[in-house]
């Protein structure tokens, strides 16, 4: 994680104030124990207008906007006996990973067979609780920041004019955190309620349709990435957002419109690429280091990143986040190899691995195969039962394949190397979550152009993903058909794995719960796996607040 960003987050340590305004429950302070006192804070002890003249507070409360995306314990108000599992990453990880053919988890947890195997119609699973509450609260926060920045407030409190400028930059990122988390919400549960700066109130049974959030979301992306008043330019607020994170926001949620709204938009999903290779962004000439712990550091990553959502050991630690995905994938014996206590969690099965990467003479007691594609040798398969293959939906988790491609350690470092300086893993994660990036981009253009029936116009791109991974370019169709589809499902597989996209992804090409397409325990215990109902495609609210709003309606 770069220095500056380092800094940002920690230079409101010294002046903290805590902004509880409307939401003064909700907050908590960012680092409580530099600031424990024997009579905590409470909403009576704050002053009326906590916010001033002056920037410290408006600083402070923007930094927890931004920390409420990475750190699990931001705010009060969330019971989950796992804290790592509240935190929105990992979350959405979850039920975006974990409930396709790319991931399964070993351990025993409630949640975790009905995330295996597509059976979760008894709602109440943590990891949806995680997501739904997570991003309620940082759009209620991200509106009460923008209530509290109005220009008559700031008018009222003598705000000068340089720290209104800085402000009105603070505003901009602000409603882009508010249409990411609107759009993580829109994703997993569809219809959810629509909350501006106009209304204060969450009331579950007042959803409005996706439809209606998408255009929100569209609506707002398009205002930040072309208003030269609003974010800062692409390529210049690392690791905080700016117009390049907007636009590829914009390219994604374009990208699944149909799904959303029941109307394509692969022309808007087109042009919105177009714009971001104008910005200046680069493939990484490593794949693997955009995913190592410097990766914020080094230039040759991060200028691939066109949003990132910052980690580090120090200010920025988290149960969730690249800790779960570095931690969580590795033996506890095999720590070294990722600079991190390993959790023995989350692997991939061998029919994933056979399907889509041709890695061949894998031999499971050396740990030795073979194998072209760069992004092949990720996999740690030495010690594993049953030739990666899970016997059961949670085995134990010396089943499946290790998949190494969250890695603590430096890029321009060996284990050894690492370890001659730094004696001991390390709990938490220094990598920074790559949470959009250029090579997906690359990859819903090609989409974009082939459904448009202009498949070759999107070629050299696919050509330098296939340079980057040492293979032979995969031709593109010039329009789309069942094999164009499948093609996408294989290179989305190999470039993204892990990257919080397959289930969004399956559900595109209307794969996710059909028989058409299957993998071992989907929708059951069977390796075989079956389809399950098409209602399942979006999430059920958890227990917690059906049980709080008498009357809502299910989708199933």
């Amino acid at each position: 994680m770069k220095l500056k960003s380092i800094l940002f987050f920690i230079m409101v340590g010294a002046s903290l104030t805590l902004t509880s305004c409307e939401y003064g429950p909700l907050y908590d302070l960012f680092y409580p124990d530099n600031n424990k006192t024997d009579d905590p804070q409470t909403e009576e002890h704050q002053p009326e207008d906590p916010y001033g003249a002056e920037i410290s507070a408006y600083t402070t409360t923007i930094t927890k906007l931004y920390e409420a995306l990475s750190k699990h314990d931001v705010y009060h108000g969330i019971a989950c006996w796992d804290p790592g599992l509240a935190q929105l990453t990992r979350a959405f990880f979850v039920c975006q990973e974990q409930t396709t053919d790319a991931c399964k988890c070993a351990w025993n947890d409630a949640y975790v067979r009905g995330m295996n195997t597509n059976t979760w119609v008894d709602s109440g699973d943590e990891p949806t609780f995680g997501v739904l509450f997570r991003t309620m609260q940082s759009i209620a926060s991200c509106n009460e920041f923008l209530r509290q920045t109005a220009d008559e407030k700031l008018v009222a409190r003598g705000v000068q004019n340089d720290v209104k400028a800085k402000i009105q930059e603070y505003r901009a990122e602000a409603r882009m955190i508010r249409a990411l988390c609107y759009w993580m919400a829109m994703d997993i549960f569809g219809d959810v309620p629509l909350v501006t700066v106009d209304s204060t109130e969450f009331d579950l049974k007042n959803r409005v349709p996706a439809a209606e959030v998408y255009q929100f979301i569209v609506d707002e992306l398009e205002m930040l990435s072309s208003d030269a008043s609003m974010l800062p330019a692409a390529r210049s607020n690392y690791p905080r957002m700016d117009k390049g994170s907007a636009l590829g926001l914009l390219a994604r949620v374009y990208l699944n419109a149909e799904v959303y709204t029941g109307t394509p938009q692969w022309e808007k999903a087109q042009n919105t690429c177009e714009k971001i290779f104008n910005l200046g962004y680069s493939l990484c000439d490593n794949y693997a280091d955009l995913f190592r712990g410097d990766n914020g550091e080094n230039p040759n990553a991060y200028n691939e990143f066109l949003m990132a959502i910052p980690f580090n050991t120090t200010n920025l630690q988290s149960y969730g986040g690249t800790t779960f995905l570095t931690c969580a994938s590795i033996d506890q014996k095999y720590s070294n190899l990722i600079g991190a206590y390993g959790w023995d969690g989350i692997c991939i099965d061998g029919d994933y691995v056979e399907r889509f990467f041709d890695v061949r003479n894998a031999n499971f007691e050396t740990g030795e195969y073979e194998c072209d594609d760069n992004r092949s040798k990720l996999f740690w398969i030495k010690g594993r039962l049953g030739e990666g293959k899970m016997p059961e939906p949670n085995s134990n988790f010396s089943y499946g394949w290790s998949y190494l491609k969250y890695n603590n350690i430096p890029h321009d470092q060996t284990c050894d190397e690492y370890y001659d300086y730094h004696p001991d893993p390390d709990t938490f994660s220094n990598i920074d979550l790559p949470f959009i990036r250029l090579g997906e981009i690359y990859l819903i253009y090609a989409e974009a152009c082939v459904r448009l029936g202009e498949g070759s116009t999107a070629q050299p791109k696919m050509n330098e993903l296939a340079d980057r991974a040492g293979v032979e370019a995969i031709q593109l169709p010039q329009s789309w058909s069942d094999e164009a589809r499948d093609m996408f499902v294989a290179e989305r597989a190999r470039e993204l794995t892990w990257e919080s996209c397959r289930r969004t992804d399956l559900i595109r090409y209307r794969l996710y719960s059909s028989s058409e397409y299957l993998w071992p325990f989907k929708g059951g215990d069977s390796r075989n796996g079956q389809s399950f109902p098409a209602s399942m495609e979006v999430f059920p609210y958890p227990y917690d607040y059906i049980d709080s709003n008498p009357g809502i309606t299910m989708p199933y």
